[in-house]
């Protein structure tokens, strides 16, 4: 994996004089990953030509609204959708609906 500031665990995001803590990257974000298995009942996709690194239009392509753009990323355990969301890759879907 290329070096990115996500996989460095939690990361301190200043805004408006107020402190934001992301866990992407972090063994949080993994056990949330992991129980997310026992939340979600999941659909298998695949990424199609135009789609790659897009969570935002994968989203709207299976849920009808770019939203869960988000729950795309967390479910199939992706850092960074430069590196992962390929044509071709085969992703987890999970019903929300």
């Amino acid at each position: 994996m290329a070096f990115s500031r996500y996989n460095q665990g939690e990361v301190k995001y200043f805004h408006k004089g107020k402190v934001t803590n992301t866990i992407v990257g972090s063994s949080r974000q993994q056990a949330r990953i992991n129980s997310m298995a026992t939340l979600f009942d999941y659909d298998v996709g695949v990424i199609p030509v135009g789609y790659e690194h897009r969570p935002d239009l994968i989203s709207n392509l299976f849920f009808g609204t770019p939203v869960y753009w988000f729950l795309i990323l967390e479910y199939n355990n992706i850092v960074d959708p430069f590196e992962g969301l390929n044509v071709g890759d085969i992703i987890k879907i999970p019903k929300v609906q």
